[in-house]
Parts: structure tokens; sequence; C-alpha cells
């Protein structure tokens, strides 16, 4: 059982990593110690006995926003006729990248310097990759030799770089970049299909 030291180091840990989401998600995209202490109540010499460096920190951020999307994410039963699949997809990966968007564009720009944020993204695409491989199986077994392209291509239209594009390049708000999402997943899934079924012809 934890004892009182250890539960206030917890809360201390909590509380810097909230407040340093907290920032982000205000679009504070440049945040330093300094800003993160402030918010969290804390003092800059606190927030470094708890987190050796920034590298640290983005590594616990980057657990909590897990922890946040898997609250809110639910399994999709993979016997659902395509076209339910590929809407109640889009439906949740939407949801799942509102949750980090605010992290994501920071990110972006520290991204290049940052061994930690490479980490934090390969570990989220590699997330979607897992749940893309066992939700289309049967359409990516169907493309048999140009799998990994299907998969991949699937990828590209469900990750953050295309949803940043629809909302923040194009200005749409979520519901239209999830539409877009749906047309394009639908267009890559369904010729894979007809591809296939003209080939068995």
């Amino acid at each position: 059982m934890p004892d009182g030291r250890s539960l206030r180091a917890e809360r201390t840990r909590a509380a810097i990593v909230d407040a340093h989401l907290a920032l982000l998600d205000e679009g504070h995209l440049r945040t330093s110690a300094t800003r993160i202490a402030g918010r969290a109540g804390v003092s800059v010499r606190a927030l470094w006995l708890h987190f050796k460096d920034m590298e640290t920190l983005y590594a616990a951020a980057n657990a909590r926003l897990i922890e946040r999307q898997k609250v809110e994410h639910s399994p999709i039963r993979t016997d659902l006729p395509l076209p339910e699949r590929i809407e109640a997809f889009c439906r949740q990966r939407s949801r799942m990248l509102e949750i980090i968007a605010p992290a994501a564009r920071a990110a972006h720009l520290w991204q290049p310097y940052s061994p930690q944020l490479k980490r934090n993204r390969a570990m989220q695409i590699g997330r979607v990759r897992d749940e893309v491989a066992e939700l289309f199986a049967p359409e990516l077994r169907a493309a048999g030799a140009g799998r990994d392209r299907l998969l991949n291509a699937i990828l590209v239209a469900t990750t953050f770089n295309a949803w940043q594009m629809a909302r923040d390049e194009l200005g749409l708000d979520a519901a239209a970049a999830r539409d877009i999402m749906v047309h394009t997943v639908t267009g890559l899934l369904v010729t894979t299909l007809a591809g296939f079924s003209s080939l068995r012809m």
C-alpha cells in the first residue's frame, strides 16, 4: 500500500502532466518548464525532481493521452458489413484524433529534435495499424500482394497528418473531416474488392 509521500508524488506528477496537456489544449504549442510548473502549482525545481527532462514528460503525457483514448474507444464488431465497419471505424478515429490533436500539433514542431516524440508518434501509428489489420482483415487478404500497400493507404488516410490537413488547412469541422475520411477509406477498400472480383471473373 503506497505511503503518503508516494501518493503526494503521484499527485504532483499527475498535476504536471495535466498542466502540460491543458496548455497544449489551449493552443500554447511552445510550452516551457516555467509555464508548466506555474499551471501545475509547483516550483520548477519540483517539476525537474519528478521529470528528469522534457523527454520523460513527453512520455508521461503520451501515456495519459492513450488512457483518454482507451476511455473513448469501443471495439468494433468485425462481422459487420463493410460500410458499417468503415463508418464505425472513421467515427471512432475522429474522436481519437481530436483527443491527441493539440499535443500532435505541438509535437510537429519539436519532433525533429525529440526521440521521445518520435516514439510517441510511432506508438500511435502502431495502435492504428493493429486496429486496421484486425477490422479489415478480409479486405486486406483480398488485396493479395497489395495488402501492405492498402494497409498503408488506410493509415495515411486515418492518422493525424490527413486529419490536420482537413481540420487546420481546409478549415473543416470534425464532422466534415470525418466525412472525407469515410469517403477515402470506402474508396480504397471498395476499389480493392472490385479489382479482386474482376480478377476472379
